[in-house]
């Protein structure tokens, strides 16, 4: 399969991944949580804004979302098949819980940042970028402030959860490969060719991030037939978390000061609602599923899917509930939004 390139993406690409090390570097410096992740997230998103071209070329984001699929996976064992009966109770929550962010965020966008009502509601929802900004293009709506204002919640997000799961006691500052016998190079090449495959048939049934999902179920069923065993050695997923997080970066790239402005303090407050509800909301799960807080709070909270699943495993979440939680959460939106756009106020 042959990927479109422009002349100049190749070199971009390295750029960006300087920055991304350099604040990777940075971040360890300073001891922050998951350091490998957010330190690129914050260096590649200044770079963007300061007017630096930043990007990260399809076939290495392919690469890293395969290598991350792989990961999780690897963690899929019998205890983790019987607590998934239990997680419906989650999805009911989660879905209250979406409902909430969107009316309280729509209202506060509506009062005190000038937002029409429709316009708002875009920007309040939780999560479904693509699917948001599309329904915005269509509708002839304000698309770049709804753009920049989801842009800040998932930067801001990425930045707010480590930080939260460390004031629960969770331990986040260690090494964020995972501990155990590292995969044989022969097992790691076969399960990456078949994630592949898996991956592309998801993405042609419109699943969501397609290579991830079907890197985590080939890794998952590996694991549980035992014909692929051990963890992914660190010298891959060290540099798949420094991608991710240069991937977030880079949404900032192009973006003026001005327009930043424009959307900066309505992404933070819809940021505070969505964590304030979902901390609310993950307190009952966590008790009623025996689950650590921290853990159901990576769940709940609307960031990117695949950075959130990325989190889950420096957390030690149980594999597939954060990757679950969230393919619910896009599935709820892709209901609510439109129902909510059709009866809720045009002006």
């Amino acid at each position: 399969m042959r990927f479109p390139v422009a002349p100049s993406s190749l070199s971009v690409t390295a750029l960006t991944l300087v920055v991304a090390a350099l604040g990777a570097g940075v971040a360890a410096g300073l001891s922050a949580p998951i350091y490998m992740l957010l330190g690129p997230a914050v260096a590649v998103s200044l770079a963007g804004l300061g007017g630096m071209p930043t990007a990260i070329d399809p076939r290495l984001r392919d690469a890293c979302f395969l290598v991350l699929g792989v990961a999780v996976g690897a963690g899929f064992d019998r205890d983790a098949l019987e607590a998934m009966q239990r997680w419906p109770l989650a999805f009911v929550f989660m879905a209250l819980v979406l409902w909430l962010i969107l009316m309280i965020s729509r209202a506060l966008l509506q009062r005190f940042f000038g937002f029409d009502g429709r316009s708002a509601l875009l920007a309040a929802a939780p999560g479904h970028l693509s699917f948001v900004i599309a329904i915005a293009a269509d509708s002839a709506l304000d698309v770049p402030r709804v753009s920049i204002v989801q842009s800040v919640r998932l930067l801001a997000l990425t930045l707010v959860v480590p930080f939260v799961a460390l004031a629960l006691g969770v331990e986040v500052m260690g090494d964020i490969a995972p501990q155990g016998v590292p995969m044989t190079p022969g097992v790691v090449m076969i399960l990456g060719v078949l994630a592949f495959g898996v991956g592309r048939i998801f993405a042609q049934l419109s699943v969501p991030a397609p290579l991830l999902l079907g890197a985590m179920v080939v890794s998952a069923l590996g694991h549980l037939t035992g014909w692929a065993p051990g963890v992914l050695p660190g010298w891959l997923i060290e540099p798949a978390y420094l991608v991710l997080g240069a991937l977030i970066g880079t949404r900032f790239s192009g973006v003026s000061l001005s327009l930043l402005m424009r959307g900066l303090g309505a992404g933070l407050m819809i940021t505070g609602v969505a964590v304030g509800l979902a901390a609310a909301g993950a307190l009952p799960v966590a008790w009623a599923l025996g689950m650590p807080l921290a853990h159901v709070l990576v769940a709940f909270a609307p960031g990117g899917l695949e950075t959130m699943i990325a989190m889950g495993v420096v957390l030690g979440v149980v594999p597939g509930f954060v990757a679950a939680c969230h393919i619910a959460r896009l599935l709820v939106l892709t209901v609510m939004l439109p129902l909510m756009l059709g009866r809720g106020p045009r002006g």
